[in-house]
């Protein structure tokens, strides 16, 4: 039987191959590429052979990908699989003729098609791309910054004119070493723009009073540096001189953080503790004049051969290797359109520098009045309790900042200690802020003063702190690994199950927080309900043990509990102070007591309320996660997402040991696996993880990294077939019989509490219409909106895309709207709406019945004020039928 002919773009073997005794591998290409970058022989055959495994197994690449598109990510993945980079990253790029962006491409297609990268080339990908980045967006500030800065050269060039295209290459250049030097994160894009104002600072002094634009210029004429040298400083104390720039030198420092809204604080700080002492290792002298680029250069050089990554100087060239699209770093919007109206104008693009340091500022403007102590309300608090909490909390304050900001420095850079503690000085006066607005609220809700027992709570008051910190640190970017959520949980050795009780408290507490802020602590709570409190050492799986043993099998949600909607979620005071709450009140039946003494063991069982809030949640969540690979892979069977819910649901109730150090999707793709295949539908478990890939928040780590057993870890499919099937095989098989079991109802999604309150309302009635809250052109002191400041033309309006017509439609809307579910709203002053449920601060509820007469006399009250309303608003439409005043404008979608 004559072989069969080679496939078509697979590599063939020729004299260039790895023979026996011989040391040449691959074809003339490879050979080629690999002499002009160095590669090592056992690199070399690594990647020739990832590449030969490549182009067999998947057709998709070989049709699509060039042979250089293939050739250099397998040398990529081989060199840093095998740690030995004989090459440095833009060394690759060049060899190859293709840009960054280009590269990070190819290893996404090939990551998609082969699914075989390693979490060691994963984490280099990341780092690269997050590097390239950040300096993309630090370039095109530093030259929008230049220029307001430096005069153009004029046709008449002078001696000053020719100096600025040497300033503008030997301050970057400058930058870039300083930025290698001092930060051990270089994705920090705040610290790396506070750098980079510090080395144009270091440049327009040096620089000819010609050149400069004001008020630079102002500042700096008669303006002699006279910082002591270099060798001086070596003798003097780190905190003296070397840390005290002179008055002159704050005049510049000043005027460029007011061009920049800035924080002059800040900048001031990362000046005295890292920059000057980046001069002293540079070998910069203070008194010199610019310094020469070809000596600055070199040390970059040196720089960049150890780090193997990207040449930044290519920026300054403009060379196509480093280009990114600048128009992916712009933010720009929109307002609605309007009917038949000309597009609405653009507003300003707003640079990721700009939005970052936008975000820093409202933040600074949020804590401008509030104090690094305990206020006098707070104080007043302090002072009703049982135990005066004061001294505990204040040097609890003490003590996690010294911890903090050693942590902060270990992971940003000694240099840096002192601004890590700036920043958790601003996340002390975020947690007073929040303390006081919860405690306040409190007292609304349950008409009490004495909080002795939350306000003596260790673990409430370090969940809070660390919420409030962990706040600030995400403002200042949220991105940075090494200090990323959860590294506060680490650093104030707090649990995640018990940093979850302070989440929504939080948010509700502080309506000043940004829509971005908001967004991240609900990922926050995300993360932990996927997989951080499921950690092995987490009090959940005590917590569910001791509920399980006290009510049996039905731990700790049954089915149909998770149906019914919390409007009333329970507050931080509840799931801190009251561990066991009786959830199942309203269900209990009536009990005849006598002489005020009933029977107790006809009292429901009691449930923990901080478990049964975890899991309502952690359901919806997975429902939700759920429901979306579902739409991508099953759209054709759309009955099998309840029952792989049915199979999903009874896991994570029953077999919750499943979890234990795993994540929450793991359980999610094998159970959609295991219904799959009782269902006899064909669906691979790589065409599983390609979908999941495409959902929001995911991490290979997730399908390559999985617990199989104690210290062991392999692929998502190794999990299902040694550990999920063996456990769950009766089940699975259960829905292939002709009597599967009762499917689990799907749980109720309600409207997130944490949506933005001025997010716009869908009427979800088919209608079309959207009801937006009452803007203005004005904001108010306390960043609420005004209706008084509205002028006559804007206070009325409404837009229905037609002329107004008859009352009757209004009627119809106005009924939409009353009967659609609307955000949690909060009060003025900040505080959530008192929930009907009340809790003492004992640990015991209420009695029933208490003010069961007030409340009722309230509820008529409120339905009496209602009629009368509706017979008003009546007479008015029946006297004015063609106009009709709202609050809300209300839109008809196209």
């Amino acid at each position: 039987m004559p072989p069969k002919s080679p496939r078509r773009g697979a590599p063939s073997r020729h004299q260039g191959e790895l023979q026996p005794g011989g040391d040449e591998i691959g074809d003339s290409d490879f050979v080629a590429l690999c002499e002009k970058l160095k590669v090592s022989s056992p690199v070399r055959l690594r990647a020739w052979q990832t590449y030969e495994k490549m182009l067999s197994s998947d057709v998709t690449l070989r049709d699509t990908l060039t042979k250089i598109e293939t050739l250099g990510p397998c040398l990529f993945i081989a060199s840093v699989d095998s740690d030995d980079m004989t090459f440095t990253f833009t060394d690759l790029l060049q060899a190859l003729g293709i840009s960054v962006i280009k590269f990070f491409g190819l290893l996404d297609q090939i990551d998609v098609n082969m699914d075989n990268l390693s979490t060691k080339v994963d984490n280099a990908v990341s780092k690269l791309k997050k590097k390239h980045k950040t300096t993309c967006h630090l370039y095109q500030k530093f030259q929008r910054t230049y220029e307001n800065i430096f005069i153009e050269p004029t046709s008449n060039r002078t001696a000053a004119d020719s100096n600025k295209p040497y300033i503008l290459e030997s301050s970057w250049v400058t930058f870039i070493l300083a930025k290698g030097k001092v930060l051990q994160m270089e994705d920090d894009l705040v610290i790396s723009f506070q750098l980079l104002l510090c080395v144009l600072e270091y440049f327009i002094k040096r620089s000819p009073s010609d050149v400069l634009k004001e008020p630079y210029k102002s500042a700096v004429n008669g303006l002699s540096v006279n910082g002591p040298t270099r060798v001086s400083r070596r003798g003097q104390h780190r905190n003296t001189c070397t840390s005290q720039p002179s008055e002159m030198d704050s005049r510049v420092i000043e005027a460029l953080c007011k061009a920049n809204e800035c924080p002059v604080d800040e900048v001031k700080n990362v000046y005295v503790s890292s920059f000057v002492d980046f001069l002293d290792s540079a070998g910069i002298s203070c008194i010199d004049g610019l310094p020469k680029v070809d000596v600055i250069s070199q040390q970059y050089e040196e720089l960049y051969q150890r780090n193997k990554d990207i040449d930044e100087r290519l920026f300054l060239e403009s060379d196509n290797i480093v280009k990114d699209d600048v128009r992916e770093s712009l933010e720009q919007e929109r307002t609605p359109r309007k009917n038949n109206l000309e597009e609405a104008p653009l507003i300003p693009p707003q640079t990721p520098v700009r939005a970052a340091l936008n975000t820093i500022n409202q933040l600074m403007m949020i804590l401008h009045s509030s104090s690094d102590e305990p206020s006098e309300n707070l104080n007043s608090y302090f002072e009703k309790c049982t135990l005066n909490p004061r001294t505990a909390i204040t040097e609890r304050v003490e003590r996690l900042g010294l911890v903090f900001k050693e942590r902060f420095a270990d992971a940003v850079g000694q240099a840096f200690a002192e601004i890590g503690y700036q920043r958790y000085m601003l996340g002390v006066r975020l947690h007073y802020r929040v303390m006081e607005s919860m405690l306040k609220s409190e007292q609304e809700r349950l008409s009490v003063q004495n909080f002795s027992r939350l306000l003596n709570n260790d673990t409430f008051h370090r969940c809070l702190l660390a919420c409030a910190v962990e706040v600030v640190v995400a403002t200042y970017g949220r991105n940075l690994l090494p200090i990323s959520f959860p590294w506060i949980l680490r650093v104030f050795e707090q649990r995640a199950f018990d940093f979850f009780k302070v989440i929504e408290s939080f948010i509700k507490a502080e309506p000043s927080l940004t829509k971005d802020m908001i967004k991240h602590l609900e990922r926050c709570e995300h993360m932990i309900m996927e997989c951080l409190a499921w950690q092995s050492n987490s009090p959940l799986f005590d917590l569910i043990r001791q509920t399980r043993d006290r009510e049996g099998a039905d731990h700790p949600e049954t089915a149909s509990a998770f149906q019914q909607p919390s409007q009333n979620n329970p507050t931080a005071a509840d799931l801190y102070l009251s561990p066991s709450r009786n959830l199942q009140q309203c269900a209990a039946p009536n009990v005849h007591i006598a002489n005020g003494q009933g029977p107790h063991a006809s009292q429901p069982q009691q449930r923990s309320t901080s478990l049964s809030v975890f899991y309502k949640k952690v359901y919806r969540l997975a429902y939700l996660r759920l429901k979306s690979l579902c739409n991508s892979l099953l759209s054709d069977h759309p009955e099998f997402e309840q029952i792989i819910w049915t199979l999903f649901q009874h896991t994570l109730q029953h077999e919750y040991e499943l979890m234990k150090d795993r994540h929450l999707d793991q359980i999610m793709m094998c159970s959609m696996y295991g219904i799959c295949k009782a269902k006899n539908i064909d669906l691979r478990f790589k065409t599983i993880v390609t979908a999941y890939k495409q959902l929001t928040n995911t991490n290979q780590e997730t399908f390559k990294h999985v617990l199989i057993r104690e210290g062991q870890h392999d692929s998502i499919i190794v999990f299902y077939n040694l550990v999920f099937m063996q456990k769950l095989k009766s089940n699975i098989l259960q829905f292939a019989s002709p009597r599967p079991p009762t499917l689990s109802p799907i749980p109720q999604i309600p409207r997130s509490p944490y949506r933005f309150p001025n997010s716009p309302l869908k009427i979800p009635v088919g209608s079309n219409i959207t009801v937006s809250p009452l803007r203005s052109p004005y904001k108010s002191s306390d960043a609420l909106l005004s209706p008084t400041k509205l002028t006559p033309k804007t206070r009325i309006l409404v837009s229905i895309g037609e002329s107004f017509g008859a009352s009757e439609k209004f009627q119809r809307i106005n009924q939409m709207v009353s009967s659609t579910e609307r955000p949690i709203k909060r009060h003025a002053d900040g505080t959530a709406p008192k929930p009907l449920k009340k809790l003492r601060f004992d640990g015991h509820d209420e009695p029933d019945g208490s003010k069961t007469t007030s409340e009722s006399k309230f509820q008529q009250k409120l339905e009496e004020m209602k009629s009368t309303r509706t017979r008003i608003q009546r007479q008015k439409s029946e006297e004015s039928p063609d106009s009709m005043k709202t609050e809300d404008s209300i839109k008809k979608e196209d």
